[in-house]
């Protein structure tokens, strides 16, 4: 019998991936840890950095999922593109808010939430040496779930909708091998820019020149003010021969940990996502995808009422900051507000030191643009996930710190330059 090996005296090595090692910090890990310090410590801690719903479903959804819960047959196994009833529900909502046909079967799938999809989605369309095309700045999962597929990604300013389109027809012509993908993203995160129909009938145009398959994140379709219909991207002649589109319950319906979200579109697209996602999972809980046919079929009013109620939040806190002076950015759809840091403080400090005083003097937690790649540099976005009246103390709590800051500048430049004056005589 042979001998057994002797015992490495060299430690065991844990060795990730690549893909893994590509991947950045998380910028906003450093503000999580300090916002669970300060609440464990006892303090009050206004919370607008995430675009958390803070509000319930409906109670007849709740209620219809404890109903199907009940239910031995839910506990089941179910399957990965979801329930044909809840597809089918899905593709009447198009039809019946954007006049899009979709067959259930074949052009809709369900994910757990719309960003297991969408990262599922890049993996089964990216590899090594295919590029993606997002906008600028970027929601982070945008980038990530492109890198985690071994791709490349190019970014592009998005403020200015136009040069955004000729920014990427401009790509497509100089880059070698050409982009493969296109990421869009309206109502925007973090921004909160929006387009008309005809920026994706000029999107579907420039897909079909350059062959490049498009990605529409519809996140926040449903939230939407002052009379602004966020267009669906498939609503454009010939979109869902080039593309597909993610929406989610997350928002107007209030079902964010409920982690329902659907991919519509171009057939191939879709059964390249069910493939992916018929190895990792086996779909979301039956009892889940009941409850949200039961909201899709009746509560669109509350989620009517649910963007007025994210409106006079909206309201809120513009009108607040403005009062402080801050030029801001009222969005037209979406749960947050896109705020450019007021000088001299932008030209004082980074963005991410800024959100570090808001959180640590003035216990208001904010996301630092920076988050959102170069582009965000200067900018805050403030999530409209709290109460009106949460939001104007946030705001008079800023006012406070950031005057409280200003003394202490004051009183230390004085000091500086009476210690000066000292050395000088």
């Amino acid at each position: 019998m042979p001998n057994a090996p002797s015992p490495s005296t060299q430690p065991f090595k844990v060795e990730a991936a690549q893909r893994v090692k590509r991947l950045p910090p998380y910028l906003f890990g450093q503000i999580n840890k300090l916002i669970y310090e300060k609440r464990v410590a006892g303090d009050d801690v206004i919370e607008l950095g995430m675009g958390n719903p803070s509000d319930p479903p409906e109670e007849m959804v709740i209620d219809k999922l404890a109903e199907a819960a009940h239910d031995p047959r839910n506990h089941r196994y179910s399957i990965s593109n979801g329930i044909a009833n809840l597809r089918r529900e899905v593709a009447a909502k198009y039809l019946k808010k954007y006049g899009v046909r979709l067959d259930p079967d074949g052009e809709v799938i369900t994910c757990l939430g719309s960003k297991e999809g969408f990262s599922h989605m890049c993996l089964a369309l990216m590899g090594p040496g295919d590029t993606a095309i997002v906008p600028a700045p970027y929601f982070p999962v945008h980038v990530y779930a492109v890198a985690l597929a071994s791709g490349n990604v190019i970014s592009l300013p998005v403020c200015n909708s136009e040069k955004f389109l000729s920014d990427i027809a401009y790509t497509c012509e100089t880059l070698y091998p050409k982009p493969k993908l296109l990421i869009l993203c309206y109502p925007h995160n973090p921004s909160s820019e929006v387009v008309e129909q005809d920026f994706y009938d000029k999107v579907v145009v420039l897909a079909k020149k350059y062959n490049l398959m498009v990605i529409s994140d519809f996140a926040y379709a449903d939230v939407a003010f002052d009379g602004y219909k966020p267009p669906s991207f498939l609503a454009s002649p010939g979109a869902a021969e080039v593309g597909v589109e993610f929406t989610t319950m997350s928002k107007g319906y209030n079902m964010a940990g409920w982690r329902v979200g659907f991919c519509a579109g171009n057939a191939e697209m879709i059964r390249a996502l069910a493939t992916i996602k018929g190895y990792y999972d086996y779909g979301m809980f039956q009892a889940i995808q009941i409850a949200a046919i039961m909201a899709l079929r009746h509560t669109e009013a509350a989620v009517e009422q649910q963007s007025l109620v994210y409106k006079s939040r909206r309201d809120a806190l513009c009108d607040g900051l403005a009062r402080l002076g801050w030029k801001a950015n009222v969005p037209k759809a979406g749960m947050f507000v896109w705020q450019p840091i007021p000088e001299p403080w932008r030209s004082r400090m980074s963005t991410m030191d800024f959100a570090m005083l808001l959180l640590e003097k003035g216990n208001v937690a904010v996301s630092p643009g920076s988050g959102f790649g170069p582009a965000g540099e200067g900018f805050l976005r403030m999530s409209l996930v709290e109460n009106e009246e949460r939001l104007r103390q946030a705001v008079r709590q800023i006012k406070r710190c950031l005057a409280d800051a200003e003394d202490q500048r004051s009183t230390a430049l004085s000091s500086q330059a009476k210690v000066a004056r000292l050395s000088e005589s």
